[in-house]
Formats: C-alpha cells, sequence, structure tokens
C-alpha cells in the first residue's frame, strides 16, 4: 500500500498521520541519528499534500525532539530523545509504550538492606528499619536509559522477590498486591554520574545525568516508594505544566 493510500484510509488529520509516519520511521531506525531528512518537497510528493501540511508535521516532530534543523542544510533526524509529560503519576512503560517507543527493564539485584538515614526519613520508618533495595536498568528502544534505585518497606518489599520486574512497578503495586497508589514528589537536579551509573548507561564517568528523587505515597497518603533514578541527558527529558492560581493572586492584589 502506498503511502498516500494509507494516508487517506485514515480519519486523523493528515499532518498527525505523516508525524507518526516519520516518527515510526526515526524510532525504529529507517533514519540514524544526524542522518538528513527528505526535503519539505520530497515530502509533498511522498504524501501528495501542501507545504502547510508537511510543516504542521515537522513542528510537532522538532517539538518532540525527533528532527533538528541546520540553517542552509536541511532537517536532519535526532537521537530519539523521550519525554514524559508529569501531569499523572505513572511509571516508565506506562508513559512510554503508548507514544510508540519499545521498553524493557534488567534486574541488577533485589536484595534486603539496612535503611540509611536518607530513606528511613523519605518512608517514615524507624532508626533501625530495613528495606528491601531493587536495582533495574530501564531501556528505551533496546539503549540503557535509566538506573533505577527503588527503595520499598519490607512488608511490601518481600513480595517483590517473587514478581517479574521487568515490567513497571506501579501495576504490580496495584493490580497484584492490591496497593492503591495516590501521589508523588518529584524533585530533579543535574548530576555527575559515577562509576556504577556510567557503566550501566554506557557513558564516561563524570558525564552529566538528570538525577530524578521520586517518593510515592499510597492512596492513603502513606509513602510506599522511594527511588532515585538517573537519566541520560541526551536520551531522557521531563515536561512538567503547570497552572497559575487565579485566586491566590487576586488576593496578592487585594492585600
Amino acid at each position: 500500500m502506498s503511502l498516500e493510500n494509507s494516508l487517506n484510509m485514515s480519519h486523523q488529520p493528515l499532518y498527525l498521520q505523516i508525524k507518526e509516519t516519520l516518527k515510526k520511521q526515526i524510532l525504529a531506525g529507517e533514519y540514524a541519528p544526524h542522518e538528513r531528512m527528505p526535503s519539505e518537497s520530497d515530502l509533498m510528493k511522498m504524501f501528495s499534500v501542501s507545504r502547510i501540511t508537511v510543516r504542521q508535521a515537522l513542528r510537532d516532530l522538532h517539538t518532540e525532539g525527533l528532527i533538528f534543523s541546520s540553517q542552509g542544510k536541511g532537517t536532519f533526524a535526532s537521537k530519539p530523545k523521550a519525554m514524559q509529560d508529569v501531569q499523572h503519576l505513572e511509571g516508565f512503560d506506562e508513559a512510554m509504550k503508548p507514544k510508540g517507543y519499545e521498553t524493557s527493564a534488567r534486574l541488577v539485584s533485589i536484595r534486603e538492606i539496612a535503611a540509611n538515614k536518607d530513606i528511613q526519613e523519605r518512608l517514615a520508618l524507624d532508626a533501625k528499619a530495613r528495606v528491601v533495595e531493587v536495582i533495574r536498568v530501564r531501556y528505551l528502544n533496546r539503549e540503557p536509559v535509566s538506573v533505577d534505585r527503588s527503595y520499598f518497606p519490607m512488608n511490601i518489599g518481600q513480595m517483590l522477590f517473587s514478581r517479574d520486574l521487568s515490567v513497571d512497578i506501579f501495576p504490580i503495586l496495584e493490580n497484584q498486591l492490591n496497593i492503591t497508589l495516590g501521589r508523588a514528589a518529584i524533585s530533579l537536579e543535574a548530576r555527575p554520574a559515577d562509576v556504577e551509573v556510567a557503566k550501566f548507561l554506557k557513558l564516561e564517568p563524570g558525564s552529566p545525568v538528570m538525577w530524578v528523587e521520586r517518593l510515592t505515597r499510597d492512596s492513603n497518603d502513606k509513602p510506599i516508594d522511594f527511588e532515585y533514578l538517573a537519566f541520560r541527558g541526551d536520551s531522557y527529558k521531563y515536561r512538567f505544566q503547570i497552572a497559575r492560581d487565579p485566586a491566590r493572586h487576586a488576593a496578592k492584589r487585594e492585600d
């Protein structure tokens, strides 16, 4: 089936169909990172659409970080950088798979350890409490993108030893352990990769990574999971959408 016929069979807007077609090709490696993409004129001919339609598709691809432009040289495929919109509490698989990415995880270790002071405070545990530590490497399109260190109170962590941890843990907590998730507090900062993180992410030690700390609570507001997540900065980014509180700022104006 030709590209033109495949577009005509869909009810989606043409620019969105073109964007999704090119996105799948980039994610599948049909366009290597920094490989030149077809010109606007070539895309117009390939899809039998107007220049306006092509430009809208390219704008969306640029917004998602899948292509970049060089003045006077054209448009090129980027190394795919996954973007997670932080509007809802989601696991890695839950956020990435609907966008067309292939995801997987490798369990490095799961063990019972003594909780340090930071973990004790985050999980509201006693001074001599023990926790279950889970270390995994997460993959995006078969490339390592993050190293996840997760800490669970013993009553939860002990049940994870018998679970398949190559998938998201959030659905395991909800669907297998009957724990209803509530909310999470997230902080981000840039850090240099230590030797272990660099090895797992195929980086040079000291390379910058996005360091994320996430404390997840259940629906009763009890802390159940504290994590240190180290992401490759060239492969992943968070995007937050926040709204201004009109009532709060109206009150300030009245003061």
